[in-house]
């Protein structure tokens, strides 16, 4: 008698970063996703660990989205021995060339600061991986249109359909022997002005979709209205607005807005707006390449991101700290972890006139969430920054479905899965979910653990 397929949940358990799900059919082995852990040290620790299966092992991986929670292992996965190829739409691969290559900028870069600095207790310390690691990763990349089949090892065959939460983000569609089983990746917010609504879905005999927002409702102030009295009282104050920013996904939506505040009057027209960010210009090329995606018209969709300067170098990125003039500097990283923004905050925090302004979800242990949490200064590059701008955050621009969104993505379904795990979710957010799917669907459900491992019928 053949094994039962199972399902084996390696990552995004009990967290909301380090989506890896592995799926074994007839001795053949599929991971969806191959993500990050971020955030707190015990998390990111989990990335030097031994991925639980030899990478050599693997067939195959189906990517939802570019988001290094989802994405950014591929180059260890490959440095430590997978050879097989990743299947992903092609807007993310061209977004994967830009987050994987960044990221293993970093691990050098990082690793050579704490060489040259003596603070390693590693001798020497060594990147996670390497530029070389990620051209690998990359070049294993297969595209692939949405909603086309892909044939897999162990009979199995895959679909992307459009999740809606960033450029190319896709539901994972996976049929085995006997089965189907539905993964959501991230997905979208249905009235999303640039992203398409989560494609529904109608059959799944299993079912694992995320929980980030499973705990909470997105604010119904119009995001328009927000960030037009933000910037007002901010300006007004002589002060400057600096937006840490998601360089793939937030920051595009963040300059599709300032441009309509802009446009209607509602801002100065000649208030200057900065994106500095490397990753988030290149990102808005490809935004302008793959127009079929969103739902922005070529000539809206530059006229948008037109609204911003690009600021390409080191030099100018420092300049604009040195200017006293009101201005919006839209820069990465999201949640204050890295990034230009670092230097941008250490200069800005501690005057009252401006604001820092978070654009969404800020994982426990990073810097934005200390400071909406109310930290009274904050750790940047060994000293300590006192906070003394107002903090806010435009909690209704997150690109994650929130709690009722879920549901009704759900609500598409024909008949009820034989059991749905909840993943993608700091626990109490994945429970409060699980109580709603319970409680409203009639479902069975659960929120799932670290390593975890179910049989599928």
């Amino acid at each position: 008698m053949p094994n039962r397929p199972m399902l084996r949940f390696l990552g995004a358990a009990g967290t909301v970063t380090g989506s890896r799900h592995l799926l074994e059919v007839e001795g053949r082995r599929v991971l969806l996703d191959c993500g990050l852990f971020q955030g707190v040290k015990t998390l990111r620790l989990r990335n030097w660990a031994p991925f639980p299966v030899p990478p050599a092992e693997i067939d195959a991986v189906l990517l939802s989205h570019a988001h290094l929670d989802h994405s950014g292992y591929l180059p260890r996965l490959v440095r430590d021995g997978f050879r097989g190829p990743v299947y992903c739409s092609y807007a993310t691969l061209d977004l994967c060339r830009l987050l994987l290559l960044d990221s293993a900028h970093l691990q050098e870069a990082d690793a050579d600061y704490l060489n040259r600095h003596n603070l390693s207790s590693h001798k020497p310390a060594l990147p996670l991986y390497t530029v070389a690691d990620a051209e690998r990763a990359i070049a294993a990349l297969r595209p692939v249109d949405i909603d086309t089949a892909i044939d897999l090892p162990g009979g199995c065959r895959a679909w992307l359909r459009r999740a809606g939460h960033i450029l190319g983000a896709a539901i994972v569609e996976v049929a085995y022997p006997g089965g189907r089983l539905v993964f959501s990746g991230d997905l979208g917010r249905y009235a999303d002005p640039l992203m398409p609504a989560p494609q529904p879905v109608a059959q799944a005999d299993y079912l694992v979709v995320e929980s980030t927002y499973g705990n909470r409702a997105h604010g119904k102030e119009s995001v328009l209205d927000a960030l037009e009295a933000i910037i007002l009282r901010t300006i007004r104050r002589g002060g400057t607005v600096v937006i840490p920013s998601f360089a793939v996904g937030r920051a595009q939506a963040l300059l599709f807005h300032l441009s309509q505040l802009k446009q209607a009057g509602r801002v100065p027209r000649d208030l200057p707006v900065f994106l500095d960010s490397p990753m988030a210009s290149g990102a808005v090329d490809v935004y302008l390449r793959h127009l079929a995606d969103q739902r922005l018209t070529r000539a809206e969709a530059r006229t948008a991101f037109g609204v911003a300067t690009c600021v390409t170098d080191v030099e100018q990125s420092k300049a604009l700290d040195a200017s006293p003039m009101p201005k919006i500097i839209v820069s990465a990283s999201g949640m204050a972890t890295g990034g230009r923004v670092i230097h941008h905050l250490k200069h800005y925090l501690p005057d009252p006139r401006n604001t820092v302004l978070f654009a969404g979800f800020q994982a426990m242990g990073t810097r934005g969430a200390a400071m909406l949490d109310g930290a009274a200064s904050v750790k940047i590059h060994g000293g300590y920054v006192p906070v003394r701008a107002e903090i806010d955050n435009l909690t209704m621009l997150s690109a994650h479905a929130d709690a009722d969104e879920i549901l009704r993505w759900l609500g598409g379904f024909e008949r009820p899965p034989r059991e749905t795990f909840i993943v993608h979710g700091e626990p109490g957010a994945a429970d409060a979910l699980r109580l709603r799917i319970k409680d409203e669907l009639g479902w069975r459900c659960r929120a799932v653990e670290q390593n975890d491992s179910v049989a599928l019928a």
